[in-house]
């Protein structure tokens, strides 16, 4: 059996920037601030691994985590942020949002948002990245109980919201 060739970083980048966007946008809340995590993820990898990216065994593992990583980090800055400001009452959502989200899925996005980062970060990964308990857990750096536990509560929550919305 012939063992397949890592991509190289242009290859992951054109393969992965888009699905990667969307899974910070789920996280963050904001397409700009999304991209600027995915775009920093991509040059972690090239800091760490250089552009043919020898020597690292799942690239697309590694760029899951490290954007979800600098996602957290953009939380964990806007939190500490709001501590120190009162609220901006910025303008309203990006004019090309309706073109990115459905009606009907406006509805799961604002339930989304309820719930908490780590429920949040269970859901996205497993329904929208399609990952496995175990590529969670290793992702989020949890057990695979507390990924299957907190996707229930999660589910159970969001199952709420919605029906309270009807």
């Amino acid at each position: 059996m012939a063992r397949r060739r890592a991509p190289t970083l242009a290859e992951l980048y054109r393969a992965r920037r888009l699905d990667m966007v969307r899974l910070a946008l789920f996280l963050v809340d904001d397409l700009h601030t999304a991209e600027d995590v995915v775009q920093d993820a991509f040059a972690a990898v090239c800091r760490a691994y250089g552009t043919s990216l020898a020597g690292l065994q799942d690239p697309a593992a590694y760029l899951h985590t490290a954007v979800v990583n600098a996602a957290r980090s953009v939380l964990r800055r806007r939190r500490t942020a709001r501590a120190y400001a009162p609220p901006h009452q910025g303008a309203g959502p990006p004019v090309d949002e309706a073109l990115l989200l459905a009606e009907e899925h406006r509805d799961v996005l604002a339930a989304l948002a309820e719930l908490t980062h780590r429920q949040r970060e269970v859901l996205v990964l497993r329904y929208w990245s399609e990952l496995t308990e175990a590529q969670i857990a290793d992702t989020l750096g949890l057990s695979r109980g507390t990924v299957k536990s907190t996707a229930s509560r999660a589910l159970d929550a969001l199952e709420k919201r919605l029906e309270a919305t009807r």
